[in-house]
């Protein structure tokens, strides 16, 4: 057990330089159009360089024409699923500091089973009223960031990311169930690169690229400086590779659903690595008694709702 918490603590660590550096790059001027885009044209580079490297190359190649193939189902649940939660995510960075992006971004926890009862899923609910100990705690911080900063700035920081919550899981919920192949408005794919999850990365991230492309005509952003080019690798290296692959080993190492419980558990950190990242690097100053309260209702909420369902 002590080990799946290490490595998910350690995942959360990682993960939280995205709420960290894109608010960083925010400050520095990047616009939110590259902060979002680069880390997907970089996670391209890095997917197809590690799985040529750990010799999938053949594999790597099944997938883009696996994509070609299912070229309509991939570039929907890449922009639903990376597309727009990035995009939304990074967006919400103008506004917000990275430690309240994500801390609200936790609400994905009450997402995640409306998503699966879309498609049809059973979810126990009796866990369900936990999350609203996680959604007071969200309102909390929101609360406190707009004596702050005002009401307009705290809805452009906070809405997106909510939109972002149900964006995420509802594009992972696609490609397991294209998988499964058992609902007939899905396309049913059966490939050994399904069973690889950097390879279901690599084809979510082919599936954005039309929406980053388009974002990027749409928008017309002035050109992103060597900062934010190097800002937005560190992004992808830290969050896309290093920390996919550390918390997909903690999970993979749980036996019991109580470890994988520990294991989600731990992404809660998230919130307290940003808070103190943002306090070391970028001199923000520490919330105040409303956001500590908010931050502890949202991970024990969390703790409490994850603890509960592995029971079920």
């Amino acid at each position: 057990m002590f080990r799946i918490i290490l490595l998910g603590v350690l995942a959360a660590l990682f993960f939280s330089s995205t709420f960290v550096l894109n608010r960083a790059m925010s400050l520095e001027g990047g616009h939110w159009v590259w902060s979002a885009s680069l880390r997907y044209f970089w996670m391209l580079a890095m997917l197809l360089g590690w799985l040529a490297a750990t010799g999938k190359a053949r594999l790597a190649r099944e997938s883009v024409a696996l994509y070609r193939s299912h070229w309509v189902f991939w570039t929907v649940a890449g922009s639903i699923g990376f597309g727009v939660f990035y995009a939304l995510i990074t967006f919400s960075s103008v506004f917000a500091p990275g430690w309240v992006v994500a801390a609200t971004w936790q609400t994905t926890i009450l997402a995640t089973p409306l998503v699966l009862l879309g498609f049809g899923r059973r979810v126990p609910l009796k866990a369900l009223a936990l999350t609203a100990l996680i959604f007071a705690g969200v309102v909390l911080v929101n609360i406190e960031q707009a004596t702050q900063t005002g009401l307009r700035e705290v809805l452009l920081g906070a809405l997106p990311v909510l939109v972002a919550a149900f964006a995420y899981p509802l594009g992972n919920q696609l490609v397991w169930e294209a998988r499964r192949g058992e609902k007939t408005y899905l396309p049913a794919i059966d490939h050994p690169a399904m069973d690889d999850p950097f390879c279901r990365v690599l084809l979510l991230t082919l599936g954005s690229l039309p929406l980053w492309f388009a974002l990027i005509l749409f928008t017309a952003p002035p050109l992103p400086s060597m900062g934010q080019l190097a800002q937005t690798a560190v992004v992808a290296a830290c969050s896309g590779v290093i920390a996919t692959s550390l918390f997909l080993v903690a999970r993979h190492t749980a036996s019991s659903t109580a470890e994988l419980a520990a294991a989600d558990c731990t992404q809660s950190m998230e919130v307290v690595f940003s808070l103190v990242g943002e306090a070391l690097l970028l001199g923000h100053v520490m919330p105040g008694l409303l956001g500590w309260l908010g931050i502890g209702l949202t991970m024990g909420g969390l703790t409490l709702y994850i603890t509960v369902q592995s029971r079920s």
